[in-house]
Protein backbone atom coordinates (compact mmCIF):
# COMPACT_ATOMS: atom_id res chain seq x y z
CA UNK A 1 0.00 0.00 0.00
CA UNK A 2 1.60 3.35 -0.84
CA UNK A 3 1.20 6.77 0.54
CA UNK A 4 -1.29 7.55 -1.93
CA UNK A 5 -3.21 4.11 -2.43
CA UNK A 6 -6.31 3.57 -3.41
CA UNK A 7 -6.63 1.32 -0.46
CA UNK A 8 -6.64 4.58 1.59
CA UNK A 9 -9.69 6.36 0.61
CA UNK A 10 -10.99 7.87 4.51
CA UNK A 11 -9.45 9.58 7.35
CA UNK A 12 -10.05 6.45 9.12
CA UNK A 13 -8.21 4.25 6.74
CA UNK A 14 -5.55 6.78 6.62
CA UNK A 15 -5.73 6.29 10.71
CA UNK A 16 -5.09 3.17 10.20
CA UNK A 17 -2.67 2.75 8.09
CA UNK A 18 -0.81 5.78 10.19
CA UNK A 19 -1.24 2.78 13.01
CA UNK A 20 0.04 0.13 11.95
CA UNK A 21 3.35 1.77 10.13
CA UNK A 22 3.78 3.00 14.15
CA UNK A 23 3.19 -0.48 15.05
CA UNK A 24 5.86 -1.88 13.02
CA UNK A 25 7.98 1.00 13.48
CA UNK A 26 8.36 0.55 17.54
CA UNK A 27 8.56 -2.93 17.38
CA UNK A 28 11.59 -2.20 14.62
CA UNK A 29 13.19 0.43 18.09
CA UNK A 30 12.58 -2.76 20.48
CA UNK A 31 14.70 -4.89 18.63
CA UNK A 32 17.95 -2.60 17.95
CA UNK A 33 17.85 -0.84 21.34
CA UNK A 34 19.43 -3.53 22.68
CA UNK A 35 22.64 -3.39 20.15
CA UNK A 36 22.64 0.79 20.68
CA UNK A 37 22.97 -0.24 25.00
CA UNK A 38 25.97 -2.38 24.38
CA UNK A 39 27.75 -0.02 22.16
CA UNK A 40 27.03 3.06 24.00
CA UNK A 41 29.89 3.31 26.17
CA UNK A 42 28.39 6.54 28.67
CA UNK A 43 26.89 5.35 31.44
CA UNK A 44 24.06 8.49 31.49
CA UNK A 45 22.87 7.44 27.82
CA UNK A 46 23.33 3.71 27.99
CA UNK A 47 20.80 3.94 31.01
CA UNK A 48 18.64 6.66 28.86
CA UNK A 49 18.50 3.72 26.02
CA UNK A 50 18.01 0.96 28.95
CA UNK A 51 14.66 3.03 30.14
CA UNK A 52 13.71 3.90 26.85
CA UNK A 53 13.63 0.31 25.88
CA UNK A 54 11.14 -0.38 28.41
CA UNK A 55 9.00 2.32 27.62
CA UNK A 56 9.10 1.10 23.72
CA UNK A 57 7.88 -2.12 25.06
CA UNK A 58 5.21 -0.30 27.14
CA UNK A 59 4.00 1.31 23.68
CA UNK A 60 3.99 -1.19 21.45
CA UNK A 61 0.82 -2.40 24.69
CA UNK A 62 -0.46 0.68 24.06
CA UNK A 63 -1.00 0.80 20.85
CA UNK A 64 -2.40 -2.56 20.29
CA UNK A 65 -5.15 -1.15 22.81
CA UNK A 66 -5.44 1.74 20.45
CA UNK A 67 -6.01 -1.34 17.31
CA UNK A 68 -8.50 -2.99 19.96
CA UNK A 69 -10.57 0.02 20.56
CA UNK A 70 -10.65 1.40 17.13
CA UNK A 71 -12.24 -2.60 16.12
CA UNK A 72 -8.85 -3.72 14.44
CA UNK A 73 -6.40 -6.46 15.25
CA UNK A 74 -2.91 -5.22 15.84
CA UNK A 75 -1.02 -5.74 12.80
CA UNK A 76 2.18 -3.53 11.52
CA UNK A 77 3.13 -2.72 8.26
CA UNK A 78 6.74 -1.84 6.98
CA UNK A 79 7.95 1.40 7.59
CA UNK A 80 10.10 2.04 5.21
CA UNK A 81 11.32 5.45 7.22
CA UNK A 82 12.22 3.53 10.49
CA UNK A 83 14.13 1.23 8.68
CA UNK A 84 15.83 3.47 6.90
CA UNK A 85 16.74 5.41 9.93
CA UNK A 86 17.67 2.50 11.85
CA UNK A 87 20.32 1.41 8.62
CA UNK A 88 21.90 4.51 8.93
CA UNK A 89 22.49 4.33 12.77
CA UNK A 90 24.17 0.61 12.28
CA UNK A 91 26.18 1.93 9.52
CA UNK A 92 27.27 4.75 11.25
CA UNK A 93 28.23 3.30 14.21
CA UNK A 94 30.01 0.29 12.40
CA UNK A 95 32.42 3.02 11.42
CA UNK A 96 33.44 4.73 14.57
CA UNK A 97 36.00 4.29 16.70
CA UNK A 98 36.22 6.58 19.14
CA UNK A 99 34.33 6.05 21.80
CA UNK A 100 33.15 9.60 22.53
CA UNK A 101 32.26 10.35 19.01
CA UNK A 102 30.62 6.69 19.43
CA UNK A 103 28.16 7.86 21.51
CA UNK A 104 27.72 10.87 19.87
CA UNK A 105 26.63 9.47 17.19
CA UNK A 106 24.21 6.83 18.66
CA UNK A 107 22.66 9.72 20.70
CA UNK A 108 22.21 11.37 17.77
CA UNK A 109 20.39 8.05 15.86
CA UNK A 110 18.40 7.82 18.79
CA UNK A 111 17.42 11.32 18.81
CA UNK A 112 15.94 10.88 14.64
CA UNK A 113 13.79 8.29 15.74
CA UNK A 114 11.97 9.94 19.05
CA UNK A 115 11.74 12.68 15.86
CA UNK A 116 10.11 10.77 13.66
CA UNK A 117 7.96 8.87 16.32
CA UNK A 118 6.64 12.50 17.67
CA UNK A 119 5.29 13.26 14.13
CA UNK A 120 3.88 10.04 14.26
CA UNK A 121 1.95 10.36 17.71
CA UNK A 122 1.00 13.33 17.24
CA UNK A 123 -0.96 12.87 13.55
CA UNK A 124 -2.61 9.77 14.91
CA UNK A 125 -3.69 11.75 17.86
CA UNK A 126 -4.81 14.81 16.07
CA UNK A 127 -6.62 12.37 13.84
CA UNK A 128 -8.35 9.96 16.68
CA UNK A 129 -10.18 13.15 17.92
CA UNK A 130 -11.30 14.65 14.86
CA UNK A 131 -12.56 10.66 14.03
CA UNK A 132 -14.46 11.31 17.39
CA UNK A 133 -12.12 8.64 19.22
CA UNK A 134 -11.01 10.49 22.23
CA UNK A 135 -10.34 7.19 23.66
CA UNK A 136 -7.90 6.57 21.18
CA UNK A 137 -6.40 10.39 21.38
CA UNK A 138 -5.69 10.32 25.04
CA UNK A 139 -3.59 6.86 25.01
CA UNK A 140 -1.60 8.14 21.84
CA UNK A 141 -1.29 11.50 23.48
CA UNK A 142 0.06 10.02 26.76
CA UNK A 143 2.69 7.99 23.98
CA UNK A 144 3.61 11.59 22.49
CA UNK A 145 4.26 12.83 25.90
CA UNK A 146 6.64 10.16 26.55
CA UNK A 147 8.57 10.85 23.07
CA UNK A 148 8.86 14.18 23.73
CA UNK A 149 10.49 13.54 27.71
CA UNK A 150 12.85 10.87 26.20
CA UNK A 151 14.14 13.13 23.48
CA UNK A 152 14.16 16.24 26.00
CA UNK A 153 16.00 14.14 27.79
CA UNK A 154 19.11 12.79 24.96
CA UNK A 155 18.91 16.41 24.42
CA UNK A 156 20.27 17.26 28.02
CA UNK A 157 22.61 14.53 27.84
CA UNK A 158 23.86 15.58 24.27
CA UNK A 159 24.42 19.08 25.33
CA UNK A 160 25.54 18.63 29.05
CA UNK A 161 28.62 16.14 28.42
CA UNK A 162 28.21 14.05 24.92
CA UNK A 163 29.04 16.18 22.42
CA UNK A 164 31.70 18.48 24.60
CA UNK A 165 33.42 14.70 25.19
CA UNK A 166 32.77 13.97 21.28
CA UNK A 167 34.66 17.17 20.18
Amino acid sequence: MGLFSKDIKTLDDLFIHTLQDIYYAEQQIAKSLPEMIEKATDPQLKQAFQTHLGETQQQIQMVEQVFRLHGHDPKGVTCPAIDGIIDEAQDIAGDVEDKDVLDAALLAAAQAVEHYEITRYGTLSAWAKQLGRDDCATILHQILEQERATDQKLTRIAESKINTKAA
